[in-house]
């Protein structure tokens, strides 16, 4: 900041908090027309005042904190929280021509060296390769922003325990990534996690147990409420179903039936049920497959709820 600016700074606020005239501090900033006037005598004390404030509006929290700042914000799924310099693809200079073969090769080198320095230990190398594997989870498995962030504070929190050290990072991240997703309470299984990761299900859920054990992570327990939606959406199934068969799985609850049981297979049956009253005709396999659970599951657990409920189908 320049002299004149910090003088400019330093005269408007000392001349914004009291009245020369009167000695009064009740002032009156007009932002329409620039000036400040004393509220006691009427003295306008500065005019011309410069508006610090931005040119843009935000009405939400959310919006302010996107606007209030310019170029990517800091995120932990980055592995240098994305607070270093990138060097992007250069073809043109400032005038808009096109740059000499000899200084694109140059450019291209500066960026390779730029990318080698933002790597600096180990520490650094294991979370650019597990962010990396973060990445391509979420692109298949279409992972928010809420639990991505998640799942990187959890990794992490290993790497820093000395926890991923010999073991496998895609498993880890893996693990990490499931255990976000049950603190979130996002309907995601196990199965769906490891069929679109490297590594065996069996090694996720190892590092899965390893997880919660060590780093102490407590997560709730899984209801059968909130995979209704995720099943109901492929079947194509209708918004009143959908209420019937959490009201069911409500019900139950209280009952004190659905204890020890499998979520999915839970929400299969109860949205069979609620086919059935609500007059909507889908078979068993088709949710069983939607939901990933076998016919029997269906067929058992749909037998209890219609016994417990008194159901009269």
């Amino acid at each position: 900041m320049s002299r004149q600016m910090i003088f400019m700074k330093t005269t408007y606020e000392k001349a914004s908090s009291i009245c020369p005239e009167c000695g009064s501090k009740k002032l009156i900033n007009d932002r329409e027309s620039g000036e400040i006037v004393c509220g006691g005598c009427g003295l306008v004390i500065t005019e011309f005042t410069v508006n610090t404030e931005p040119e843009w509006r935000a009405f939400t929290t959310n919006e302010h904190e996107s606007r209030s700042r310019v170029g990517l914000p800091p995120s932990l799924s980055i592995h240098d929280k994305g607070l270093s310099t990138m060097i992007g693809p250069i073809y043109k200079d400032a005038r808009g021509k096109t740059i000499p073969q000899e200084t694109k090769f140059r450019m291209l080198r500066l960026k390779r060296w730029q990318t080698r320095c933002n790597v600096k230990n180990s520490e650094d190398r294991n979370l650019a390769q597990a962010m990396g594997e973060l990445d391509r989870l979420k692109d298949r498995l279409h992972v928010s922003r809420a639990v991505k962030e998640q799942a990187a504070v959890i990794y992490r929190r290993a790497l820093r325990e000395g926890f991923v050290r010999g073991r496998s990072i895609s498993a880890i991240m893996a693990a990490s990534l499931y255990t976000a997703y049950r603190i979130t309470r996002t309907p995601m299984t196990l199965s769906e996690v490891a069929s679109n990761s490297l590594i065996d299900k069996k090694e996720i859920a190892r590092c899965y147990r390893l997880l919660l054990r060590e780093l102490n992570i407590r997560v709730p327990v899984p209801k059968a409420q909130f995979r209704v939606s995720k099943i109901a959406s492929k079947v194509e199934l209708g918004e009143e179903t959908q209420r019937k068969a959490v009201e069911i799985l409500g019900e139950a609850d209280l009952l004190k039936i659905t204890v020890g049981k499998d979520p999915m297979g839970l929400a299969a049956s109860a949205l069979y049920l609620a086919c059935i009253m609500n007059g909507e005709r889908r078979t068993q396999k088709v949710i069983a497959e939607a939901a990933g659970v076998t016919e029997v599951t269906v067929r058992n657990r749909y037998q209890e709820l219609e016994k417990a409920l008194n159901l009269d189908m």
